[in-house]
């Protein structure tokens, strides 16, 4: 198997983009990470693009043939990925698969989400009502914010399952809040939260839907943003004039899929998860202990809790603990979500999976805001769910040596 390396990645400030269409996003994504590689888009042999809400809010279809449209991308193989909220880690995936092929040696994931309007508003109903085309027709009845809802059922089932308190689960989003404040790139790079704050019910936080335990400061944000990870092999960095030895390798990846049907998967122990962070670390030969940070999919702060236990880091229903106890914090036993995580940094849903990935790899750099920094991370794994913790797609970096 072909050793894969990150060439380099770029991102936008992840918030409100104004009036950048789609077709702007693409252009600025792919610029600026040949802007970081000092290379062009014509050295790129091929391309996969994530969104997943360009059907609902925009009409557009053929994204590829969008990005087809950047100079120096024109006549090369580009598809486009929906894979729900894991349609970045899906399109990393894919172009990784195309190497490991022979199809090229260069290949660029993209990841775009345009979720506000050209004003910066946030049409709350209509997003709601996008992102719910992602989960089972059966459990939308009744909601009228679909996923809102039935991750306030997740995070009511957790609670009494292992019971966990509230104030447990908000203190993963005051302590992505605090990582947020120091990244450059994160949405609510502006705001302060304590964990007072976050469990009273006051101002914009509210409960979500009545007599279940969701409110505003549990919820991922809604976002603009627009992400590019450049790969290659061994013979790709050298096109592009780089060295392996300067280089963040993808030592492992894994992905897998829960049926979308409520009765016939475990949204508490879900094997898909499972499954694909295990087939990442038995690719990179590590364990969770190896782990020094990670990115996880924190879309509710119920599900950073799941993320903790199906990395391997915390017994099921020790996850929120894990985050409570300052273990998932800088200098923690763990690191989670330096840059803010979805919660704090921000969710543009086609470019959250590449995000991560590249964040990630940053911290390998040592490229991130000193007070975000790692000391000495070897290894990073991230963790990318799309729907109702139904697809998964993970992955294990490793630093150069």
């Amino acid at each position: 198997m072909k050793a894969i390396y990150i060439a380099g990645y770029f991102q936008s400030p992840f918030g409100k983009l104004m009036a950048m269409s789609q077709e702007q996003m693409l252009a600025a994504a792919v610029a600026g990470v040949c802007a970081e590689t000092r290379t062009e888009a014509a050295m790129i042999d091929s391309a996969s693009i994530a969104a997943a809400c360009s059907f609902s809010l925009h009409q557009q279809g053929l994204l590829s043939g969008l990005l087809a449209g950047v100079p120096g991308m024109e006549t090369k193989p580009i598809e486009s990925v929906e894979n729900a909220c894991a349609s970045g880690g899906q399109a990393i995936l894919n172009c990784i698969t195309r190497l490991q092929a022979g199809m090229g040696e260069t290949a660029v994931a993209v990841g775009i989400e345009k979720m506000r309007d050209d004003l910066g508003k946030a049409d709350g109903k209509r997003v709601g009502e996008a992102l719910g085309y992602f989960s089972d027709p059966d459990e939308r009845s009744g909601k009228v914010f679909v996923f809102p809802h039935i991750f306030a059922e997740i995070m009511q089932r957790y609670m009494q399952t292992w019971r966990v308190s509230e104030r447990e689960l908000a203190s993963v989003a005051v302590n992505e809040y605090a990582h947020a404040r120091q990244n450059p790139f994160a949405q609510m790079r502006t705001t302060e939260l304590t964990l007072d704050q976050a469990v009273t019910i006051a101002g914009a936080n509210r409960y979500l839907v009545e007599g279940l335990p969701l409110k505003t400061f549990d919820c991922s944000q809604i976002t603009d943003g627009y992400a590019a990870l450049l790969l290659a092999t061994e013979s790709g960095l050298a096109k592009l004039g780089l060295r392996a030895a300067d280089c963040v390798r993808i030592a492992g990846w894994g992905s897998a899929v829960d049926p979308l049907q409520h009765e016939k998967r475990n949204v508490l122990e879900p094997a898909a998860a499972y499954r694909a962070v295990q087939t990442a670390y038995a690719m990179a030969g590590v364990t969770a202990a190896e782990i020094q940070t990670a990115e996880v999919h924190d879309c509710f702060t119920v599900m950073a809790a799941l993320a903790a236990e199906i990395l391997g880091l915390a017994q099921p229903g020790r996850g929120a603990a894990f985050w409570a106890d300052g273990k998932a914090a800088v200098g923690g036993s763990c690191a989670l979500n330096t840059s803010g995580g979805l919660i704090a940094k921000g969710h543009p849903v086609g470019a959250t999976g590449i995000a991560m990935v590249g964040w990630a790899s940053w911290q390998l750099l040592g490229r991130v805001p000193a007070a975000l920094q790692v000391s000495d991370a070897r290894r990073a794994a991230t963790f990318n769910i799309g729907g109702p913790v139904c697809a998964s797609v993970a992955t294990v970096l490793q630093r150069p040596e």
